[in-house]
C-alpha cells in the first residue's frame, strides 16, 4: 500500500511532459559513436527537472586502456556522459541508468515514416531508439521531475544519481567510464525495455572474427585448389554442435525459459574475388553467447576449445571484435528486486515477475565493476528493439515513471 508521500509522487508524474521529453530525444539522431547532440539535450532536461548536472568526457583512448574495457564496434572520438544529481550526497545513493545511443536505422525503405520523426499513433511513439531505450530514459526524467514537483526533493535522505551514458550498444564503455567517474551506489535500476518485468539476471555475448584460408585455383581444375568455403562449413558444423551442447546443459529456469539462451550465429561473410576461382580466403564475423555465471573471458575459452581441433588441422585465425558482454545476476530475494516489485504492484495493481534475459547489458558492469546491485526494469518490448518501425507504448513509459517515483520515495524519504 502506498504511503501518502509515495502517492503524491505518483500523481505528480505528468504524461504530457514525459511524452514531450521522449519526442525531443527520439528526434535527435544518436547512432552509437555520435551521441554529443542528444547528451546536450539530456543535460538541459536534467537541469529542467531539478538536477545538479555534471558533464564527464573522458578521453576514449584512456578508456580503451582500462583493463576491463568492454570493447566497441563503432569508431568514436568522444565519449560524452551526463550525470544528474538530486538529494543529499554522502548518504544512500540510488542510480538510475539509461543509454542514449541507438543502432543504425538500416534500410530506410523498411520504415513507414522517418526513423527520427517520433510520430505518435494512438499509444505508440515511433522512431529509432524509442523502445531501446529512450522510452526508459524519458521514464527516469519524468520520475525525478515528479519528486521535485511533489515537494519531496528536500526530504530525500540520500541521493538520486541519473546516469545518461553513450556506447551501450557496442559494448558499454560509456557505463564503465561513468563507473570510473563515481557513478555507483547502493542500488541501481536500468530502464531497458522489459515490458515492466523485473530482470534479475542476464546472459551475455562476444563477437568474433574468423579468417579461413584456402588455395586458389581455376574452376576447371578446382581439385587443384582448396576451397575456404568448404573449410568454413566444417567450422560452422562444429559451432552448431557446440551451441546444442552448451544450451542443453543449462538447467537455470531463468535461462531455459528462452529455449535457446546462448545463441551462436555467423552474421557477416566476406570472400571470393572471381566467380570461376576457388575461394582462397573467407572472413566471417559472428556472435557467441556467454552463459549465465560466465565472464566474457570464460566464453572466449569455450569458443577457442570448440574451434581448436579445426584450427590445428586447418590453419586459420580467430579474434574477438566488438562488444564483450559478461553475464550477471542478483538474487531473487535481494531487497532491490523485491522492493521494486512490491512498489510496482502497489502502483500498477499487478506484481511483475522476476525474469532473466539472454542478451548482454550494462547491468553487468555496475555489478562487477561498480559493486552496485542492479536490475533492469523499463517500458517497451525487446522484440521491437533494433527493428524497423520501432515503437514504445506511452502508457508503459508513464507507468514506469510512476513506479520509479514511488520506489525512490519509499527508499529515500523516511516516514
Amino acid at each position: 500500500m502506498l504511503r501518502a508521500e509515495e502517492a503524491r509522487a505518483v500523481d505528480a508524474v505528468e504524461a504530457g511532459w514525459a511524452t514531450d521529453a521522449l519526442t525531443d530525444i527520439v528526434r535527435i539522431p544518436s547512432i552509437t559513436g555520435d551521441e554529443g547532440a542528444v547528451q546536450d539535450r539530456m543535460a538541459a532536461l536534467l537541469a529542467e527537472v531539478g538536477c545538479r548536472v555534471e558533464l564527464v568526457e573522458p578521453d576514449p583512448a584512456t578508456v580503451r586502456d582500462d583493463p576491463d574495457w568492454p570493447g566497441q564496434e563503432m569508431p568514436r572520438d568522444r565519449l560524452p556522459i551526463v550525470l544528474g544529481r538530486m538529494g543529499r550526497p554522502g548518504r544512500r545513493r540510488i542510480v538510475l541508468v539509461g543509454h542514449v545511443d541507438v543502432v543504425p536505422v538500416g534500410d530506410l525503405a523498411t520504415w513507414s515514416d522517418d526513423p527520427w520523426s517520433a510520430a505518435i499513433d494512438g499509444d505508440r511513439l515511433y522512431g529509432r531508439g524509442a523502445c531501446d531505450m529512450k522510452g526508459g530514459v524519458a521514464s527516469i526524467l519524468a520520475a525525478v521531475r515528479a519528486i521535485r514537483d511533489a515537494g519531496l526533493e528536500e526530504r530525500l535522505e540520500g541521493e538520486i544519481l541519473v546516469a545518461s551514458v553513450p556506447s551501450e550498444e557496442d559494448g558499454g564503455q560509456g557505463m564503465l567510464a561513468a563507473i570510473r567517474a563515481g557513478a555507483t551506489g547502493d542500488m541501481a535500476v536500468i530502464t531497458e525495455p522489459t515490458g515492466l518485468e523485473v530482470v534479475i539476471a542476464h546472459a551475455g555475448a562476444i563477437t568474433f572474427r574468423l579468417s579461413v584460408p584456402g588455395r586458389a585455383a581455376h574452376a576447371s581444375v578446382r581439385r587443384e585448389g582448396v576451397s575456404a568455403l568448404d573449410k568454413l562449413q566444417v567450422l560452422v558444423r562444429a559451432l552448431e554442435a557446440d551451441e546444442t551442447s552448451r544450451n542443453s546443459a543449462e538447467t537455470e529456469p531463468l535461462m531455459t525459459a528462452h529455449g535457446l539462451p546462448y545463441a551462436t550465429i555467423i552474421g557477416t561473410v566476406r570472400g571470393g574475388s572471381w566467380p570461376s576461382t576457388v575461394i582462397d580466403r573467407i572472413e566471417v564475423e559472428g556472435r557467441y553467447g556467454v552463459k549465465l555465471g560466465q565472464t566474457w573471458r570464460d566464453a572466449e575459452r569455450d569458443l577457442q576449445r570448440c574451434i581448436d581441433p579445426f584450427l590445428r588441422e586447418h590453419p586459420a585465425t580467430v579474434e574477438l571484435t566488438g562488444g564483450r558482454f559478461s553475464s550477471s545476476r542478483v538474487p531473487a530475494d535481494h531487497p532491490l528486486p523485491v522492493g521494486l516489485a512490491t512498489v510496482a504492484e502497489d502502483v500498477l495493481g499487478r506484481r511483475p515477475p522476476m525474469t532473466g534475459e539472454p542478451y548482454g547489458a550494462d547491468m553487468r558492469l555496475l555489478i562487477h565493476h561498480g559493486d552496485t546491485p542492479t536490475v533492469i526494469f523499463g517500458p517497451g518490448d525487446k522484440r521491437l528493439a533494433h527493428s524497423a518501425n520501432e515503437w514504445v507504448s506511452i502508457t508503459e513509459v508513464v507507468d514506469c515513471a510512476r513506479t520509479l517515483a514511488a520506489w525512490l520515495v519509499r527508499e529515500l524519504v523516511p516516514d
